[in-house]
């Protein structure tokens, strides 16, 4: 058993070491080529179809998905799918990137004077410079190894490593070339933590209209003890016959009155509310209710939301917000 463990280990390392290796050694080579594919994609007028068979193609649609989150539109098309009408997704303005190790599959070859004949730009990714697939492109990225990790040397390993690695340095190199912002990616990942961070609003997540726990201020203690244990908020909304907010009456503000003695239900809101709270536009990010009711020695668990005009037009609730990832 420990012989084998060791013969796994010293495996594993040998793999990692062999890779390790080879993108040191591709990242020495990289040259102006691929300075100009940056240019190619820059000023390509439509979007960059990825393609690529086996485990090129898998490579290739990893690239696809990361170019087109990072500022890049482009898409992942099958060389056998292309061949039976899937060709009609390249359009004109289009470029096409061909990621193939050695350059001669059938499948990607076939496609190459269907290209042509369209005028489609063509950039290939390969490790045989003098390929059929090379001698087609406009522009040819080489990815030299000197052998795969596999111990055959015919499994895609190395290669596919390498020519994931250069995908990844073509889109960062193409974020910086754009201009591509936090905010950019944050558009392009609504439903991520940083999306939301950056795009959802206070109004987004408030409890809004029958859900919004107002009272009038002329209601008693009794009807706002109602209100807050319907709406199960924790807090409720003083305002006036306009809806304008006049104050705030939290769960901590009802059991202060209760320790202090006396008939609660004889006491007027104007004696129970907080009539100067802290409260938040419903324009603001969410994420800045979360640090206006965290960034305190004692953090809230309820924010009112107001709008410019004073009115009372919703109630933000602390788990309401980590509910939603924020």
């Amino acid at each position: 058993m420990a012989k084998s463990t060791n013969s796994s280990l010293m495996e594993i390392r040998r793999v990692l070491a062999l890779e390790a290796r080879a993108l040191t050694r591709v990242a020495s080579a990289v040259d102006a080529r691929w300075a100009k594919a940056v240019e190619f994609i820059v000023r390509c007028r439509g979007k960059v179809v990825l393609t690529g068979v086996g485990k090129s193609g898998l490579v290739a649609q990893k690239i696809a998905a990361t170019f087109s989150s990072t500022g890049t539109p482009a898409l992942f098309l099958d060389p056998g799918e292309a061949a039976h009408g899937g060709l009609g997704a390249v359009q004109k303005g289009d470029l096409v990137l061909a990621i193939g190790k050695s350059g001669e599959s059938d499948e990607l070859n076939l496609l190459l004077p269907a290209l042509r004949a369209r005028k489609i730009a063509l950039i290939a990714m390969t490790a045989n410079p003098r390929s059929t697939l090379a001698k087609a492109a406009s522009l040819v990225l080489e990815t030299p190894i000197e052998a795969e990790a596999c111990p055959l040397d015919l499994a895609p390993t190395t290669s596919t490593t390498v020519a994931m690695a250069l995908g990844d340095a073509l889109a960062v190199a193409l974020m910086k070339r754009r201009g591509f912002k936090a905010e950019h990616f944050a558009a392009n990942h609504p439903a991520g933590r940083l999306g939301k961070r950056l795009t959802l609003r206070v109004r987004d997540v408030m409890r809004a209209g029958k859900d919004n726990p107002v009272v009038p201020l002329g209601a008693s203690a009794t009807e706002l003890l109602a209100t807050i244990t319907r709406l199960q908020a924790g807090a409720a909304s003083v305002v006036d016959r306009k809806g304008r907010f006049l104050g705030l009456v939290t769960d901590f503000d009802i059991r202060r009155v209760l320790e202090a003695g006396g008939d609660f239900r004889r006491r007027k809101l104007t004696d129970i509310m907080n009539a100067a709270p802290t409260t938040i536009l419903p324009d603001a990010l969410a994420a800045e209710a979360v640090e206006v009711m965290e960034d305190r020695r004692t953090p809230f668990n309820v924010l009112p939301v107001v709008d410019a005009k004073g009115r009372s037009v919703g109630m933000i609730q602390i788990h309401d917000l980590r509910a939603r990832g924020l």
